[in-house]
């Protein structure tokens, strides 16, 4: 895969989330009112515990991979992918992250 699809093809499916998050997710959210029983919806059975259980760790993976990386590489900036991949969510911040990284590097990687 070629840099210009790799860059479609995050934003393409982080642009999907963005779109349920906002017309599905966030209008129910905002009904709730209470974020800790937001958050507790994602426990209602043993299926969607399974997946809420799946994107926190997802989110813990991609904080530590932004603090390795911070110290091991230099990129900066990841905090923010961090902060927006608990809200809105993980696929959000991690696409973030990848287009952080991938211009940090590139620009590295050309200066070498």
């Amino acid at each position: 895969m070629n840099e210009t699809n790799f860059k479609r093809s995050i934003i393409g499916a982080n642009l999907v989330f963005m779109l349920v998050f906002i017309f599905y997710t966030l209008p129910e959210a905002l009904a709730i009112g209470d974020i800790i029983e937001v958050f507790l919806a994602g426990f209602v059975n043993p299926i969607s515990s399974g997946y809420s259980t799946d994107v926190i760790m997802c989110w813990f993976i991609l904080l530590f991979w932004v603090l390795f990386e911070a110290k091991q590489y230099g990129v900066r900036w990841g905090w923010i992918c961090a902060l927006t991949g608990a809200v809105p969510g993980v696929a959000f911040g991690f696409c973030l992250y990848l287009i952080i990284r991938h211009k940090q590097l590139n620009i590295e990687h050309k200066q070498a």
